[in-house]
């Protein structure tokens, strides 16, 4: 299930169930193509960490802010964002 929250005025604004055989990844950028994002900061954790969703944010005008857990993988994560 994806959940789309306003955080300033603590409203779910909508949620997705996702499909069988489907993830949250493959169902945000559907959910977010929903939204108006010009001018919004929208909060991810680190498993929205890709290139095409980051992308698609900044294509709709929003700014972006990756929740990260410090491991191993943090490395990886910087590497993919970074690649041009």
């Amino acid at each position: 299930m994806v959940s789309v929250w306003a955080g300033a005025s603590r409203l779910v604004l909508g949620q997705e169930v996702t499909a069988e055989k489907s993830n949250e990844i493959t169902a945000t950028p559907k959910f977010l193509a929903l939204l108006e994002l010009k001018d919004c900061i929208v909060t991810i954790n680190a498993m929205y960490c890709q290139r095409n969703i980051t992308e698609q944010i900044i294509d709709q005008g929003g700014d972006y802010s990756i929740d990260l857990l410090r491991n191993k993988r943090l490395k990886k994560v910087k590497e993919s964002l970074t690649k041009s």
